[in-house]
């Protein structure tokens, strides 16, 4: 392994050991069932540690890692054609600002969402990421991005309305 890989390497150890929670919130965000996502974070950071090789600018490592997490996720609901909706919550997701009873009526109406606006609302408001970020993890153009997470927004304030 070359200096530059070996360096690459280490960096996304110390991200993964960094970000583990993160990864999980996202891989359940879209499969809501806690033994799906770990796996999805397994198999997940089992490619990045193999193809950290490929990338070739450790500032986008972020992006990076998320996109693996993103299309890992979607991947595993394709392959199973389903989503599996438990009332298993994680528990890491603790806003303090935010009343138990509404945080589990937020998850609940964020379930409910298309997967194309559950994952733009996750890495925007759960994940903490610029909407420049959450362009450069799903492959998409900002202003999709944009008009995805306020389409996603009004559709939430509806299922929440209801």
């Amino acid at each position: 392994m070359s200096t530059f890989n070996n360096y690459n390497y280490n960096k996304l150890v110390e991200f993964i050991k960094i970000h583990q929670e993160d990864f999980y919130r996202l891989a359940y965000s879209h499969v809501h069932n806690r033994e799906s996502a770990l796996d999805i974070v397994q198999d997940s950071i089992y490619k990045g540690l193999t193809s950290v090789h490929k990338l070739k600018n450790i500032d986008k490592l972020k992006t990076w890692m998320f996109s693996i997490i993103v299309n890992t996720s979607i991947s595993y609901l394709r392959k199973n054609k389903r989503l599996i909706i438990t009332n298993d919550f994680p528990e890491s997701i603790e806003r303090e600002n935010i009343d138990i009873a509404d945080r589990i009526d937020l998850y609940h109406a964020i379930e409910k969402l298309d997967v194309k606006y559950r994952t733009i609302i996750v890495l925007r408001y759960f994940e903490d990421m610029k909407i420049e970020e959450v362009a450069d993890i799903t492959g998409l153009n900002i202003n999709t991005v944009k008009s995805r997470l306020y389409n996603g927004i009004d559709k939430l304030k509806v299922i929440l309305d209801k």
